[in-house]
């Protein structure tokens, strides 16, 4: 699908955004790990609307492909997902998953690193995915070498899909991960490491990139009832073995990083646009994204979980470390493209293992625009131009999300349509977003 957007005049409304992918996956994920498998529903718990033992109530989960994958694998394992009003009610599986033979995450890389702690529990399961272009080029050897260290074994082509694991009587003991890549490793770990045999001890080694997200995993295991003993830098933690996660209901805030592309837009063209659900203590590490844009000169403050933009005001460059808010770089980097002078956005070689690679192809992309990109291997580097862009162009969104929303606020700020092929693939994290633009006054086609 391709979508056309054309230059926005002014954007005015109030958006409710997604509900935070980053929650959604570790919710569905601790729901599915409860064990419930084999216990009864109390009639009397059904009847006053209280959670059955061993059911939890997942509420408000995103609408994304990345959700979906997580439930799809999840019921391939055993959980027995039951919609009620706003969300699912789950019974889990928790250290007994049933053995599907394959399981497929699709394009979700989290999806397939966490489903890589219940797989362990089973003698021997294959994991694939049906997209060999971008989820099959993303690395897991650093958990997949982890996992060894449990007793798991694995076939893979260099530590990519399709994998083999084998697993089934592991135990808790010392390991060593390397948190250099990506941060899932470690949340992954931190999922297992608490319903095996034997106390875990988790040493980080390689410094580790995008805190955030295991703080994250952290605030959801302590929901979910599990004890583990963090140091303060996150590099090192002490889990004891044998816990159980308890049945519990799960509550969803919004989305930061999608929510931060809304923003990013409202920031660029003349606006009066609010965003709801946003927490200010949300531990989303993209909601960093509001006082970055406060730094560039948008008008933007806060209500309660309110976030309102009047936009349109001249910005100015920024420089920021954006391991702190990984998923909002490529949209903060689209805003700095409209910003008098020359922004920097560092230490985010992650990005270069995410969907694409959004460090190399969307700086590909943003000079085709014509904004005047630069890479380096960790960082972005964009100088702006206040007057815009002449738009008029095709660019390609390489199968990422992330990469579409941000060239769609390329294309607010440009001059003529901007044409973005692969404009699907946005229903990865946030399938409403053309519509929500479009609810505030923008015009975009999608074809077909």
């Amino acid at each position: 699908m391709k979508a056309i957007v054309f230059p926005a005049s002014r954007l005015e409304g109030v958006i409710d955004p997604p509900s935070s992918k980053n929650y959604t996956t570790r919710y569905l994920l601790a729901a599915s790990l409860c064990e419930g498998a084999s216990r009864k529903c109390k009639p009397e718990a059904c009847a006053t609307g209280l959670l059955c033992e061993g059911v939890s109530r997942v509420l408000y989960p995103a609408e994304s492909e990345d959700s979906a994958a997580m439930v799809e694998c999840c019921r391939a394992l055993g959980a027995e997902f039951t919609p009620i009003e706003n969300g699912f009610e789950v019974r889990g599986f928790g250290r007994n998953p049933r053995n599907p033979g394959v399981l497929n995450p699709r394009n979700a890389g989290a999806v397939a690193r966490f489903l890589m702690g219940p797989a362990s529990f089973l003698d021997e399961v294959r994991m694939e995915t049906d997209y060999p272009d971008s989820l099959g080029k993303r690395p897991h050897g650093d958990l997949l070498a982890a996992l060894h260290q449990l007793g798991v074994r694995s076939e893979s082509p260099e530590g990519r899909l399709p994998i083999t694991l084998r697993g089934g009587k592991i135990r808790g003991g010392k390991i060593k991960v390397s948190g250099a890549t990506s941060s899932q490793y470690l949340s992954a770990l931190l999922f297992l490491a608490p319903l095996l045999d034997g106390d875990s001890e988790i040493e980080v080694t390689g410094g580790l990139k995008s805190k955030p997200p295991v703080r994250t995993t952290l605030a959801v295991l302590r929901e979910a009832g599990i004890q583990v003993e963090a140091r303060e830098d996150l590099l090192h933690f002490k889990i004891p073995g044998g816990q159980s996660i308890r049945e519990r209901e799960y509550v969803l805030p919004g989305d930061y990083p999608g929510a931060s592309a809304i923003l990013a837009a409202a920031a660029v063209v003349p606006s009066l646009v609010t965003v709801r659900r946003l927490r200010p203590d949300d531990e989303q590490g993209e909601r960093e994204a509001v006082e970055v844009l406060a730094k560039m000169g948008t008008r933007i403050w806060r209500e309660d979980d309110l976030v309102t933009v009047i936009g349109g005001r001249p910005l100015r460059s920024v420089e920021f470390d954006g391991d702190r808010a990984t998923d909002a770089v490529l949209a903060l980097s689209a805003a700095a493209a409209f910003a008098e002078g020359r922004s920097r956005f560092y230490n985010v070689e992650n990005l270069r293992y995410k969907e694409c690679d959004r460090i190399g192809d969307f700086v590909a992309e943003l000079r085709k625009v014509g904004v005047r990109a630069e890479e380096g291997q960790a960082e972005i580097v964009i100088n702006g131009s206040p007057k815009g862009y002449p738009g008029g162009v095709n660019v390609d969104a390489h199968q990422d999300h992330r990469v579409i929303m941000a060239l769609t606020i390329i294309g607010l700020g440009s001059k003529a349509p901007l044409s973005i092929h692969g404009a699907e693939h946005v229903a990865k994290s946030y399938p409403k977003f053309f519509d929500d633009l479009r609810s505030l006054g923008a015009r975009i086609d999608l074809v077909e």
